[in-house]
């Protein structure tokens, strides 16, 4: 059943429920709420914000950041390293990166290398 938003009409006769507004859980054919379940004062129905986002990625991506886990589950830093770096490269994901220097930190490589890497790789990538 889908959750509507309402919100009280006069904000000077409202309750502890409806001062801020409140969700209700309704059938889609059923009326909307003209007073509040709690105090009856009138409130009116009000367009919620959409706050999610659909990502498609492709069937490689997906593959990819399936073996880096696994190589991460394993203990495999070195390798999960290699992997999310050589494909950040490839797609430019800065996540993906940060996550390959995380791998290679791990994986026992000296933070002052990775951090010189790190800014080559975005000097150029800002060319």
């Amino acid at each position: 059943m889908p959750i509507y938003e309402y919100e009280p009409v006069n904000l000077n006769q409202t309750c502890n429920k409806c001062q801020y507004g409140f969700e209700y859980m309704q059938n889609i054919n059923d009326k909307p709420l003209e007073k509040c379940p709690d105090c009856g004062h009138v409130v009116r129905k009000v367009i919620s914000w959409c706050r999610a986002a659909v990502m498609e990625t492709s069937e490689t991506h997906s593959h990819i950041n399936r073996k880096i886990a696994s190589y991460e589950k394993e203990g495999m830093w070195s390798h999960a390293a290699e992997l999310a770096d050589t494909h950040a490269e490839k797609v430019k994901d800065n996540q993906l990166k940060m996550r390959a220097i995380d791998n290679y930190e791990k994986a026992g490589y000296s933070a002052g290398t990775l951090e010189k890497h790190a800014q080559t790789n975005n000097a150029t990538a800002e060319k």
